[in-house]
C-alpha cells in the first residue's frame, strides 16, 4: 500500500434543540466554535438543528418554521463558516415556493459561502414520524442536468451529503460514490419510541449504525453521521414523544469506528486519513467488480 497520507480534521456536532431558533443556534455556535478552535475543517451538523423535530404531528401552522435557502440560518451558519474558516454542513427546513417545501442541508464553505445543498430524496411516513406532509422529495434530475445525488464541491473535498432516511439505502450511497464523493455525511433526526421495550430499540440502535458502517465498507469512503439527544415530546399528547438517541458516529472507509458518541449532547473530534479509500479501493475493487450490465432491474419498484 502507498503510504501516502492526506488528513482532515473533522467535526460533528450532536445536540438537545430547543423549540425556539435562537436557543437551538445559540448551542449549536457554542459547539461549532469549540470544534474550529481545535482544528476541525469540516463540521456536520444533525438534521433539522434550528428547531425541535416538528414531524411528530401534521400541523399547517408549523409551515411558518420554513425559511427560503439563502433565509436567516443559511446565512447565520454561513456567518460563522467565514469567520471560523471551516466548511459547515447544517440543515433548514426551506421554503422553495408557496406549497413546496424540502429537507435541505447545506453546505457552506469559508469565504464561499454557500456552494451547495441537497433536498433529501427520501421521505418517511410513519408514526411520530410525518414528514410526507412537510416535505417534498428532492429533485431526480436538477435544473443543471445533474443528479439529485450529485457531491459538492468544497476546498475539503467532494461532500456526499445525504439526510437521516437516506441513510438505510445503499443505493443512495453508491450513486454518491459514483459521482465521486470523498465522504458521505448524514445529518439526521432518528429516536426510539419510548414505549418500545429496550431490546427493541437496541436493535433498532445498532441497525442504525450497521446499515451507514456497511456504506463505508461497500464505497470505500468515510462517513460522518450526526444525531440529535433529548426527549421531544409530542405536542399532541397521542404518544410519548421521541427519545433521540444519539449515537453519531464517523468510520474510516472500512467501517471502523473513529469515533462514536454516546445517548448525551456531545462533540466529536477526529482525523481523518482520505488518502485510506485509494488504498482501500485497491484491494477491495468493489467499483471495478460491479456488473453493471446485470443490474436494470434495480429501476424497478418491485419484481413481480
Amino acid at each position: 500500500m502507498s503510504s501516502t497520507t492526506q488528513t482532515l480534521t473533522l467535526g460533528v456536532v450532536q445536540q438537545v434543540a430547543h423549540a425556539d431558533k435562537a436557543a437551538s443556534l445559540a448551542i449549536t455556535e457554542a459547539s461549532v466554535r469549540q470544534l474550529a478552535a481545535q482544528g476541525a475543517k469540516l463540521i456536520l451538523l444533525q438534521e433539522l438543528h434550528a428547531t425541535h423535530y416538528f414531524c411528530q404531528t401534521e400541523t399547517t401552522d408549523l409551515f411558518d418554521l420554513a425559511e427560503p435557502l439563502q433565509g436567516p440560518t443559511t446565512q447565520t451558519l454561513a456567518a460563522w463558516a467565514k469567520e471560523l474558516d471551516i466548511t459547515l454542513v447544517g440543515s433548514i427546513f426551506e421554503r422553495r415556493a408557496p406549497g413546496v417545501y424540502h429537507n435541505t442541508a447545506v453546505v457552506l464553505d469559508g469565504d464561499a459561502g454557500l456552494v451547495g445543498y441537497y433536498r433529501k430524496m427520501h421521505i418517511p411516513d410513519d408514526p411520530g414520524f410525518y414528514e410526507k406532509f412537510y416535505f417534498t422529495p428532492g429533485d431526480a434530475t436538477r435544473r443543471d442536468g445533474r443528479s439529485g445525488f450529485t457531491p459538492i464541491e468544497t476546498r475539503v473535498g467532494r461532500l456526499g451529503v445525504l439526510v437521516c432516511w437516506d441513510q438505510w439505502y445503499p443505493e443512495a450511497a453508491r450513486l454518491m460514490s459514483l459521482a465521486g464523493a470523498d465522504l458521505l455525511l448524514y445529518p439526521t433526526a432518528i429516536g426510539w419510541d419510548p414505549s418500545d421495550p429496550l431490546d427493541e430499540q437496541q436493535r433498532q440502535k445498532e441497525a442504525w449504525t450497521l446499515i451507514q458502517r456497511a456504506h463505508a465498507v461497500a464505497n470505500g469512503l468515510p462517513v460522518l453521521v450526526a444525531n440529535r439527544v433529548g426527549l421531544e415530546a409530542d405536542p399532541s399528547a397521542q404518544s410519548q414523544g421521541i427519545q433521540f438517541w444519539g449515537g453519531s458516529f464517523v468510520t474510516g472507509p472500512q467501517g471502523e469506528l473513529l469515533a462514536h458518541a454516546g445517548e448525551q449532547a456531545e462533540n466529536l473530534l477526529v482525523e481523518v486519513d482520505l488518502a485510506r479509500s485509494e488504498n482501500v479501493r485497491r484491494i477491495w475493487p468493489y467499483l471495478r467488480d460491479r456488473r453493471i450490465d446485470a443490474y436494470g432491474d434495480l429501476s424497478a419498484r418491485y419484481l413481480d
